[in-house]
Parts: C-alpha cells; structure tokens; sequence
C-alpha cells in the first residue's frame, strides 16, 4: 500500500468520544477494610477513548482525520481537545455545559487491570441539532464516514446522518452498539463483535445458521457488507458474495481495549484511499492482532502494518 494514497485520504469520524485515564501502579497486599487489592499509584496516563481513539487510529496509520463529537465544558472535554490537537486530529467538538464529558479510569497493577470506573452523561438535544449542521459542512470534504456508537447519546441523529452520507457518495463504517440496528439502515458496512450480533439475531447453532442470520440482518437493513469480529476466530466478511473469514493473527493477548476502535479506523482510512473493502478487512485483521498486544487503550502505525 504506497503511503501517499493514505496520506490524501480524509476520514470523517463522529460519535461518543471520551477520555480513557489510566492509574499504574503495584497490588503487594489486601486492603485491612476489605478484601480487596491495595494498588499503590506510581504514575498515571491520560488517552482519546472511543471516537476520539479511532480517529487517533486514523491519524497513526497517516490519514487525515477530523473528529465531530460533543464534549462536556469541563478539564475532561479540554484534555480531549489538547490531545487531538497534538496528535494532529482536526477538533470539531462543541462543548456542552449541562454535559460531563465521558471518562473511563482503569487501575492497572503488574500488567493487569484491577477496576474500571465510568463517569458520564448523555448531551441535550440543543447541542446535537447543531452537531448535525457541522456534520454536512465537514462530510464535503470526508472520503469516508465512521459512526463510533458507544450508546453515550452522541449518535442520535446517525439515520439523518447516513443519508446524507449515502446522498454524497461517502461510504459509512458504522461500530454498532445495543440491539436496534434499524437505525444503521443504509450504512456501507457495520463491524459487530460476536456478543454485539448475538443480541440482534441471537445465538448461531453453526456456520452455516451464522452465514443465514447475518445474511438475512444484512438484506433486511440494506447493508453492503457486514464484518463480524471474532476475537480468536478472526473476521468474517459477509457480502452479495458470500462470506470471507480471515483468521486471527494476534500472537499474544495483553487487553482488547480499543481493538473495535483499530480494525474500523484501519478499514475505513484504506477505504478512503480507494481501497476495496474485502481487500481492506485482511490489513484491518492485522491492525487488530498487533493492537490487542499492547496494554490499553492503543493505535497502530503505517509502518507496523507495512513494513
């Protein structure tokens, strides 16, 4: 893949951004109040979670990336904005005063992680109508369009917003999230996990049971594609051709933290350099593979996947 065609790419990326706050430190003894670990905080990080990390992803690999996202008026929401503008993300975020911006602190000790703590809120409606308005003006300019869901409320008008998209000629990457996929109707492709999938079309006896309830989602809701990540089992890409599983290629497992967030900021930044997807899906397996091996809340470069 020659880097110049990613390098023209222009990815639009909206949706649930938040920021992933990490504590490091070491668990030697139980808590006397409880039976629990005593971590001793050494050092802390601050990273993009959710939208914010897929466009990260974008960005690493060398795209152009833009994030549209609403943010709280807080130090969470300003830290957001800090770190795109140092990774070199275009930041179309509106703060929100009545909104806490969301933020996911990890307690991790000796390579593993101990508690995850979530603070968040869902923005109004004020703020999401104007949202829309800057999503038209930034998607002229998009080669292609990631809805990050994470079910924090920033996606509410996501159906608008795949119309417009499709109205353009911009293909739509959609991460999905909860059980009513209607409201991707349209998309060019959506990328669920396994437990994701399962709660829409319910549990696979087989293959072959697998390959007709995703078929069947994917007619019904007028999807071109639909990728299934796997975990251990790889991908499968299932199309008016059939389906295609790539296998896994992780080759050791430290945390999956963002791992959705790597394979759709891969897929859709190769998509926009004019790369079709069922060619695109075997890089995107290989982004996934190397991200699970790093701890956290990661991102891949274009020189880890192609050099």
């Amino acid at each position: 893949m020659k880097k110049a065609q990613i390098l023209s790419a222009n990815v639009l990326v909206t949706g649930d951004a938040m920021l992933d706050r990490y504590w490091f430190g070491d668990a030697e003894r139980i808590s006397p109040e409880a039976p629990v670990p005593v971590v001793r905080v050494v050092r802390s990080e601050e990273r993009l979670g959710g939208a914010a990390n897929v466009a990260l992803n974008i960005a690493h690999v060398g795209a152009r990336a833009t994030l549209l996202s609403v943010v709280g008026e807080d130090a969470a929401g300003r830290r957001i904005e800090a770190l795109l503008q140092k990774e070199g993300i275009e930041a179309a975020l509106q703060f929100d005063p009545t909104l806490s911006t969301t933020e996911k602190l990890r307690v991790v000790a000796r390579q593993q992680q101990m508690l995850r703590c979530d603070f968040e809120s869902h923005p109004d409606a004020e703020a999401l109508l104007h949202h829309l308005d800057l999503f038209n003006r930034h998607l002229e300019k998009a080669d292609a369009l990631v809805l990050s869901d994470y079910g924090k409320g920033g996606l509410t008008h996501i159906t608008k917003m795949i119309e417009c998209a499709r109205a353009k000629g911009c293909p739509v990457l959609v991460d999905p999230k909860g059980d009513d996929y209607e409201r991707y109707r349209g998309a060019t492709v959506i990328t669920p996990n396994r437990s994701e999938l399962r709660q829409v079309v319910g549990a696979w006896k087989s293959e072959a049971d697998l390959l007709e309830r995703a078929q069947n989602l994917r007619a019904e809701l007028d999807l071109q594609y639909l990728l299934l990540t796997r975990s251990e089992e790889g991908m499968t890409l299932f199309s008016d051709e059939g389906a295609m599983t790539v296998p896994a290629q992780a080759r050791e497992v430290f945390d999956v933290s963002g791992a959705g967030d790597t394979v759709i900021a891969v897929l859709a930044t190769l998509v926009a350099a004019g790369v079709p997807i069922p060619d695109a899906v075997a890089t995107a397996n290989r982004a996934g593979g190397i991200v699970v091996g790093k701890l956290g809340t990661a991102s891949v470069t274009y020189e880890e996947l192609f050099s």
